[in-house]
């Protein structure tokens, strides 16, 4: 189940100093940011392995996700907010605002065979709707 977390962050005149430090397993093998993303989504897949930490950085996003028995919804738009994604995690991002930077955090290099595409079935109670 995905956890959203509020980062350390300490602030002075100087600007302000916010730490991603202890949030997730294992150590973080691969970093990359998302862009020019306001017209698409992102994502559609969980991962046998990889945690995922997702930190927007500037404007916002959404963020859905499944993990087989609840689905929830959630907005990124404070750099001082953490959203930690469990492998189990079934998620898309879209939604971005023209001026999102979304920084992703893993703790797993790129492995295509780490993937998994296809979402959860929907329960039967949302099937007979």
């Amino acid at each position: 189940m995905p956890s959203l977390l509020q980062l350390d962050t300490f602030n002075s005149d100087s600007g302000n100093l916010t730490v991603f430090e202890k949030v997730m397993p294992g150590t973080i093998k691969r970093v990359f940011y998302i862009y020019g993303a306001s017209e698409m989504s992102r994502g559609g897949h969980r991962h046998h392995a990889t945690w995922n930490a997702l930190i927007c950085l500037h404007g916002s996003c959404h963020i859905y996700s499944n993990d087989g028995k609840l689905e929830e919804n959630f907005t990124l738009n404070n750099a001082t907010t953490c959203l930690i994604l469990e492998p189990k995690d079934w998620h898309v991002m879209d939604s971005f605002s023209e001026d999102a930077i979304l920084l992703v955090l893993a703790n797993e290099y790129y492995d295509r065979a780490d993937y998994i595409d296809e979402p959860y079935l929907m329960h039967s109670r949302e099937l007979s709707l």
